[in-house]
């Protein structure tokens, strides 16, 4: 059964990613919650959240262990509406050590995401990486950050994500709040749940796509919507908030691609992302040089 427990026992992102068994074989329904959106849309990591646990769902049916998306490629064809929707799973593979499955959420007779996930099992918290190219990055202390509000002054619509989660910046990438975007192309500081909801592997989904564009450090635009989001999960988060930065490899074109790390509090890096978004600058006359 998918079944959730009561609401009232739940964290709200537990509430938001709940399914409940479809009238067809292999679907699930599901509320697209309002309180995961950005401005009146959902967030594009939220929605992978969801078919992650719809493709866990359908594999333990079948008697799988495989409960984490280690691998997984979001194509977002239309943005659904808050409110009821359907997600077809459909297991290509059943393996020993990974599954591959496809999910697909529609909406009426709209499909919304198509998604391909390699689902397995991560290694435990801290587990050190056989051999590793990348390091943390140097980020402020969590207390010297400045928490991501819902409606920053300004704002052109509200961000309910930022009302989930716990979002704090590093103070040297808020030139763009002033502003004056220092063109660097870079976001980085603290993320968790506001409601204090322990980090696990389908949380690292919906984080890996929850920080604002990084591209608000070379310069301001409206809504960056994600055309296609490619994760990687490494292992399973030791608890406490996740360190996270976002950056822009480059713009061209009306398309951007940003990258995403996450990292928990024994230093292993868990996630990862890279997507590519559309992109409209309100001022492209303005555009701040790399200063590198």
């Amino acid at each position: 059964m998918v079944d959730a427990p009561p609401s009232d026992t739940l964290h709200e992102f537990d509430v938001a990613t709940t399914l409940k068994p479809g009238t067809a074989p292999g679907t699930y329904d599901i509320d697209v919650d309002a309180g995961f959106t950005v401005g009146p849309k959902p967030n594009g990591g939220y929605l992978l959240a969801c078919a992650a646990r719809a493709a866990g769902e359908a594999l333990a049916e079948q008697g799988s262990t495989h409960q984490h998306a280690l691998a997984a490629t979001a194509h977002y064809l239309g943005a659904p509406d808050p409110g009821p929707a359907t997600i077809e799973v459909d297991i290509l593979r059943q393996g020993r050590s990974a599954s591959q499955v496809r999910a697909t959420l529609s909406q009426g007779d709209a499909r919304c995401v198509d998604v391909t996930l390699t689902m397995g099992t991560l290694p435990e918290p801290g587990t050190t990486p056989l051999w590793s190219s990348v390091a943390p990055f140097e980020v402020a202390p969590r207390d010297q950050c400045v928490r991501v509000p819902a409606e920053p002054p300004g704002n052109k619509f509200k961000v309910s994500i930022m009302e989930r989660s716990d979002l704090r910046l590093d103070p040297s990438v808020l030139s763009f709040a002033a502003g004056t975007p220092s063109g660097r192309g870079e976001l980085k500081g603290w993320i968790s749940f506001g409601d204090d909801r322990p980090i696990d592997p389908l949380a690292l989904l919906f984080f890996l796509d929850a920080l604002p564009p990084a591209t608000f450090e070379i310069s301001l635009s409206g809504w960056v919507p994600t055309l296609s989001l490619t994760t990687y999960l490494r292992a399973v988060p030791a608890p406490g908030p996740l360190q996270v930065r976002m950056y822009v490899q480059q713009v061209s074109g009306g398309r951007a691609d940003e990258v995403c790390e996450l990292w928990d509090s024994t230093g292993t890096l868990v996630g990862q992302a890279t997507q590519l978004a559309a992109i409209r600058f309100d001022d492209p006359g303005s555009i701040a040089p790399f200063p590198g």
